[in-house]
């Protein structure tokens, strides 16, 4: 490997592996950063949420990189989610906190396909697949570590240092990449910003309004209109796709039944975990006494299952299929969680609780590889690119929209005040957890058996390019796609 593609390679995983293990980092810090903050289970949902939902800006990122030079978008992507990490480790009250990670959010929005887009484009097809491999299994890492990695930061030292260790590590990737990347331009693709901005907004509205319920009830003015004003901004960006001519969001994937079943159940998929997430690693602190560190380990049987388990689901995929996979590991997620929801008394042994853990694992890793498969198998050869960036944002969009739906449920059943109170409410909230994960299953099933691809749409003169397709948690399958001779951009890799 020459000099030049090592430094790519290594710069573009560090900043895809920090900008990562923030979507998770905070988990097991929540219990101290509330107490230091004096804010409620809602507003601290947001500290995950805020960071989330800038996922809505990860189509517009990569193509403003084509536009304007992919290694000048990714220096200020980096930039900027170093900047906004200063912000949250200085935040003095709970609001500043959720604003530095909104902006943190939209710096990783921007590194997150820049840094694939960049790292495909300095390498020859035939190495695509082994470098993208090393880009994702880091991911993994970062995924499977970050609740350990802000237990040990939060117990050891404080959890404002969960932000810091991000400024030195961005400031110096920010400065050799600079220097050490290649400056690379795509097609340019047309912007539909009004979908971005109603989309966006629309699903910050429903996701406020939901979190907003956990603290001031449903019957709140605020919340109501909040609810409203998603749903209208939702309703105006499916008009409005109708009628542009180069649509973010094309109708005509939505009417894909393949596609929109996969789609839907990746959304699903993730909002079953991640508001299971959110509130195990309370529940470890607040109800069962464990410090930070000792909840980060005892939730690894479960975050680090997929980096065993996902890549012989896409085996197994390969010769039954991606929809059975796929809604058997969505059903097993539910009863792991489900069972996990019945064993979470206030005085529970952890022997009761791992295998659970365990098997709620095994589900979401089975899920992973299956999902993104299954969405790009179903259109055609030409859409693949839209496909894939569609099916990645709703995947990513699914983590705030489940935090979203189990803090009210928390709300409405337990409180804060003690273990006994925490434990009321959690339980419900995560057999809830369980159910969402059953409606994925449910939503799988209606994958057909052998979805064709549309033929109807002319495809471009065909340059066989084989991908690999990596999901968050690192594990990635091949896939081939056609188009021109210029480098793939994120829209023809599945994230």
């Amino acid at each position: 490997m020459s000099p030049a593609r090592a430094w790519t390679l290594i710069l573009t995983s560090v900043a895809f592996f920090m900008v990562t293990l923030d979507s998770l980092v905070v988990i097991t810090a929540l219990p101290a950063m509330r107490l230091d903050l004096g804010a409620g289970i809602g507003t601290m949902a947001w500290t995950v949420n805020a960071y989330t939902l800038g996922a809505a800006g990860i189509l517009t990122a990569a193509a403003v990189g084509d536009r304007l030079g992919r290694r000048r978008v990714f220096v200020f992507g980096l930039s900027l989610f170093t900047v906004a990490s200063v912000a949250c480790a200085l935040a003095p009250t709970a609001g500043a906190l959720i604003a530095a990670r909104a902006v943190q959010g939209i710096g990783g929005a921007i590194v997150i396909p820049l840094s694939l887009t960049i790292l495909s484009a300095s390498f020859p097809p035939e190495r695509r697949g082994a470098v993208v491999g090393i880009w994702g299994g880091i991911a993994g890492i970062a995924v499977a570590s970050g609740p350990l990695v802000g237990g040990a930061v939060t117990q050891g030292l404080d959890w404002h240092w969960i932000f810091w260790i991000n400024v030195p590590i961005g400031v110096l990737a920010a400065a050799v990449a600079r220097v050490r990347l290649a400056e690379s331009h795509g097609p340019r693709r047309p912007l539909d910003a009004p979908a971005l901005v109603l989309v966006g907004g629309g699903a910050v509205a429903i996701a406020w309004a939901l979190v907003s319920a956990a603290d001031h009830g449903w019957r709140d003015a605020a919340v109501t209109a909040g609810l409203v004003a998603g749903v209208a901004m939702l309703v105006a960006a499916a008009v409005w796709e109708r009628r542009t001519p180069a649509p973010m969001l094309p109708p005509r994937l939505l009417r894909n039944r393949g596609f929109s079943a996969a789609a839907g159940a990746a959304l699903l998929m993730t909002a079953a975990l991640f508001g299971a997430v959110f509130l195990t690693a309370q529940y470890l602190q607040v109800a069962l006494g464990y410090s930070p560190l000792e909840a980060g380990v005892r939730v690894l049987p479960w975050t680090a299952t997929p980096l065993l388990v996902a890549p012989l689901a896409g085996a197994l995929s390969d010769r039954v299929g991606a929809r059975i996979v796929l809604a058997t590991g969505l059903l097993l997620q539910a009863a792991g969680l489900a069972w996990f929801a019945a064993n979470a008394t206030q005085n529970p042994s952890y022997n009761a609780l791992w295998p659970p853990l365990v098997l709620a694992g095994i589900g979401v890793s089975m899920a992973l590889p299956t999902a993104p498969t299954a969405a790009l198998s179903a259109v055609p050869a030409a859409e693949i690119g839209t496909a894939s960036g569609v099916s990645s944002t709703m995947q990513r969009l699914g983590a705030p929209a489940g935090i979203a739906v189990v803090a009210p449920v928390f709300a409405a059943f337990g409180s804060l005040a003690d273990p006994a109170s925490f434990v009321a409410g959690f339980r419900p909230a995560i057999a809830v957890a369980a159910g969402i994960s059953v409606i994925g299953a449910a939503a799988a099933s209606l994958i057909p058996k052998a979805s064709a691809p549309d033929t109807t749409q002319p495809a471009p003169a065909p340059v066989r390019i084989t991908l690999a397709l990596t999901d968050l948690h690192g594990q990635h399958r091949e896939a081939t796609t056609t188009g021109g001779q210029q480098p793939p951009s994120v829209h023809d890799i599945e994230l």
